[in-house]
């Protein structure tokens, strides 16, 4: 009876990350001490119509949002909003909403990938095949030499370091760090000379990683060198035509080094336009939409089996170039390329029906499973 309820105790902790606790404290790292790179909105931004209409449904999840934990739900179909609903706080943790500008988590990860995209069309780098081996911030770690496409499909070779399969029940910990610490905090120089120096790398199976995509991301700005900010201004600004300020985060300044990660903001129509523009790129040809395709034929088997559908980071079979693809029920009929963030964040975007659908939460409670996955999964 011991041996059971010990499996059962264990089995609550491993699903910590895709059920957080009702009233937990998810928000993200403190916005203005972490704040890295603002892009500037446009004024020739995309203006979204509507055709409104009501779902029980999602009327349900925000009048109980207390417990839910959803702030932010907009699904968007035949060009237009069509759901539109939002109970967004004026602060949190004693923190005020700043603009309205809302985390990504791990949603971020897609939008780094986003910016490598436009980094290879703009040719600051060659394509997603490359080697890391003119780093030299990376030179004798186990990262050295690391094939692109290989750390944008998480297979790092670093699961003896970081990661899930380490299952240490979170994406951001890194073997021998101080508890206080992560590698989005403590940035990627230090991670680097403190931790792997002289590491070298394992089997190169899927291991998801925050470092894995910070290293990405890192690469993408040593490449950008002196264009980095016009580059994400590129994206921002001029392709995608966000309305508002968009920015990502910095990590702690290690000597002169100044670490890039991730962890995005950005208020809830924006990430609309972002998702919009992806589609759109996919189905125009684009560079940037060639990108989205190569990583999609290049995706990779996870390693999870089929769950109970709560999130599309869960409930998806394959990975590529840090979007998750092949929900379960959907994987031989649709393309779907799914974002998902810690504590409920999600984006996912139906490439054939052109479906959207971009949610927002304090804590993951609410049902995704009848708001999210049924939504997606039906046919026009």
């Amino acid at each position: 009876m011991k041996k059971l309820i010990a499996i059962v105790v264990l089995s609550l902790l491993l699903s910590g990350n895709a059920y957080a606790k009702k009233n937990k404290n998810t928000w993200d790292y403190p916005l203005l001490d972490y704040r890295g790179w603002v892009i500037k909105g446009s004024e020739n931004h995309y203006k979204f119509q509507s055709n409104l209409r009501e779902d029980k449904d999602v009327l349900k999840e925000f009048k109980n949002n207390k417990n839910t934990g959803i702030i932010s739900y907009l699904l968007f179909e035949n060009d237009k909003i069509v759901i539109d609903e939002s109970d967004i706080p004026a602060e949190v943790q004693g923190d005020k909403i700043i603009d309205g500008l809302l985390p990504s988590h791990s949603m971020g990860k897609s939008l780094v990938s986003y910016v490598t995209g436009h980094a290879i069309c703009e040719g600051y780098i060659d394509s997603v095949n490359v080697k890391l081996n003119d780093w030299p911030l990376i030179r004798d770690t186990l990262y050295e030499d690391a094939v692109l496409l290989d750390l944008l499909n998480m297979k790092g070779g670093d699961q003896k370091w970081v990661g899930e399969r380490r299952n240490v029940g979170s994406d951001n910990r890194i073997k021998g760090e101080k508890k206080e610490e992560n590698v989005n905090v403590i940035g990627l120089m230090k991670v680097m000379m403190n931790y792997l120096r002289g590491t070298e790398k394992s089997k190169l199976i899927y291991n998801y990683s925050a470092l894995t995509t910070n290293v990405i991301m890192n690469y993408v700005k040593h490449k950008a060198g002196d264009d980095w900010d016009k580059l994400l201004h590129k994206v921002f600004n001029e392709h995608v035509k966000v309305k508002n300020n968009v920015q990502f985060q910095k990590s702690r300044r290690f000597g002169h080094f100044v670490s890039a990660r991730y962890s995005f903001y950005a208020d809830r129509y924006d990430y609309l336009r972002i998702a919009k523009t992806m589609m759109d790129d996919w189905h125009n040809d684009t560079c940037a939409g060639k990108y989205l395709k190569t990583i999609y034929e290049n995706r990779v088997q996870k390693k999870d089996k089929v769950k109970e559908p709560h999130s599309v980071g869960i409930y998806t079979k394959s990975y590529g170039g840090q979007f998750h693809f092949d929900i379960f029920g959907i994987e031989n009929t649709r393309k779907i390329i799914g974002m998902d963030g810690f504590a409920g964040q999600q984006i996912l975007i139906d490439l054939d029906n052109r479906r959207i659908i971009v949610v927002s939460s304090l804590y993951k409670n609410y049902n995704w499973k009848k708001i999210v996955y049924s939504v997606i999964k039906k046919d026009n």
